[in-house]
């Protein structure tokens, strides 16, 4: 379980890194072939989507940790 839950964080992050760079491409390169509105608007969800994918490989190391920290506590707790 942990180890598919590593994968996820890991891929999360990897997409949040690439849509970053999308992002700033279409910033950057935009420009000179489409309108200011369509580039503001293709940035902006680029950007979005990079915060939406760090957010959710925030959520997962959370609930790992929150997984790993109950694992051992039931482990320290002596069986009745």
């Amino acid at each position: 379980m942990q180890d598919k839950l590593k994968k996820r964080v890991v891929i999360f992050y990897i997409g949040g890194i690439l849509n970053a760079l999308f992002g700033l491409y279409v910033v950057f390169e935009g420009p000179s072939s489409l309108p200011a509105d369509k580039v503001q608007l293709l940035s902006l969800v680029f950007l979005g989507f990079t915060v939406v994918n760090f957010y959710m490989a925030s959520m997962l190391k959370k609930k790992m940790q929150a997984a790993n920290a109950a694992a051992k506590s039931d482990e320290r707790s002596p069986a009745s």
